[in-house]
C-alpha cells in the first residue's frame, strides 16, 4: 500500500550524490517509481570546468563586475559570448569520480530523470558533447516525447526562449520552478507524487519548493556541496591571466573559421569605457 501522506518536503546538504541516490530508492518504495520525479543541476552538481574560466563561479564574479564595476580592465564585456568560446574549446569534470553511475543507479530503478539547467540555448552543443563524454545521458529516462522538441519555445509569458531535447532542460537562467511546472505542462506529464532534486545553488532548489508547495508536491531539494571548496577557493585573478593567455587564440580561430561555433565580438569593454583622447598640445606652450 503506497503512503503518500509519509512524503514530506526537506532540506538537506550533501557532498555525494550517493545520498540522493538512496533518497530516491526511498521515496520509490514509498509512493511508487512512476510517481516520483528527479532533477539534476548540471555546473557545479554533476558536472564542473576544469580550470576557473569559464566556470560557474567565474560567470558570478563577472556578472557582479558588470553591475558595480563595468569599466574593470578584468571585465570581458560579454560574459556569455566569452563562457560559451571557453565551454567550446575547454573540458569539464565530473564533480564526483561515480557521478554519471549515480544518475544510472536512479535510471535504473525506472524513476523519471531530468536535467535542468540555468544554461541557455547557445550551449547547446557544448552542454551535450560534455554530457556524451562522460557516458551521461537523460534520454531514457526522460518525461515527454522522444528526443523532446525540436524548436525552442518560450515556457512563461514575457520569458525568454528555452529548449527541451533529450531529458535536459536549458532554461536561460529562469525561476527553474516556473520552468518545471511549465516543462510538465508542455509534455503532459501528470504531477509526480514527489520530486526530489540536487542543486549546488540554494535559490534554485527554493525556487522549485515555492512553486510545487502551492501545487502540495513535496520536494526533497539537496542542495550538492561537493564543489564548494573549489568556488570559495576561486582566484579571480588567475582566471583573468587564463583569459589573457587564451583571447587571441579563441579571436583567431574565429576570424579564420568563422564564428559558427562562438562569436567573441561583443566580448569587450563597453564604449563609454574608452579612455578620452587628450588634447593636442598648442605650440608654444
Amino acid at each position: 500500500m503506497l503512503r503518500l501522506d509519509l512524503i514530506q518536503s526537506q532540506d538537506r546538504e550533501t557532498a555525494d550524490l550517493a545520498d540522493v541516490t538512496a533518497d530516491t530508492l526511498n521515496l520509490a518504495q514509498i509512493a511508487g517509481k512512476e510517481n516520483i520525479l528527479v532533477i539534476f543541476d548540471i555546473d557545479n552538481t554533476i558536472l564542473a570546468m576544469e580550470q576557473d574560466l569559464g566556470s560557474d563561479q567565474w560567470y558570478e564574479w563577472q556578472k557582479h563586475l558588470s553591475a558595480t564595476d563595468k569599466c574593470n580592465p578584468e571585465n570581458v564585456g560579454d560574459r556569455f559570448a566569452v563562457q560559451g568560446a571557453v565551454y567550446f574549446a575547454s573540458a569539464m569534470r565530473l564533480t564526483q569520480d561515480d557521478g554519471a553511475a549515480q544518475i544510472r543507479a536512479i535510471q535504473d530503478l525506472g524513476v523519471a530523470v531530468i536535467a535542468l539547467t540555468s544554461r541557455g540555448l547557445d550551449f547547446q552543443l557544448q552542454t551535450f558533447r560534455e554530457l556524451r563524454r562522460h557516458d551521461i545521458s537523460f534520454a531514457y529516462s526522460a518525461i515527454g516525447p522522444a528526443g523532446g522538441f525540436d524548436e525552442p519555445f518560450i515556457p512563461v509569458g514575457n520569458g525568454r526562449p528555452s529548449l527541451y531535447e533529450d531529458g535536459v532542460f536549458l532554461t536561460a537562467g529562469q525561476h527553474k520552478g516556473q520552468m518545471l511546472y511549465a516543462l510538465l505542462k508542455k509534455t503532459d506529464t501528470r504531477m509526480p507524487a514527489a520530486i526530489v532534486m540536487a542543486d549546488d545553488k540554494q535559490k534554485n532548489l527554493d525556487a522549485v519548493k515555492e512553486t510545487f508547495s502551492a501545487l502540495q508536491v513535496p520536494v526533497h531539494a539537496w542542495r550538492y556541496t561537493g564543489e564548494d571548496e573549489n568556488v570559495r577557493q576561486f582566484n579571480p585573478d588567475q582566471a583573468d591571466a587564463q583569459w589573457k593567455a587564451v583571447k587571441d587564440a579563441l579571436r583567431q580561430i574565429q576570424q579564420v573559421l568563422g564564428p559558427d561555433n562562438y562569436d567573441l565580438d561583443s566580448a569587450v569593454l563597453p564604449a563609454e569605457c574608452a579612455q578620452p583622447l587628450l588634447p593636442s598640445p598648442v605650440p608654444g606652450d
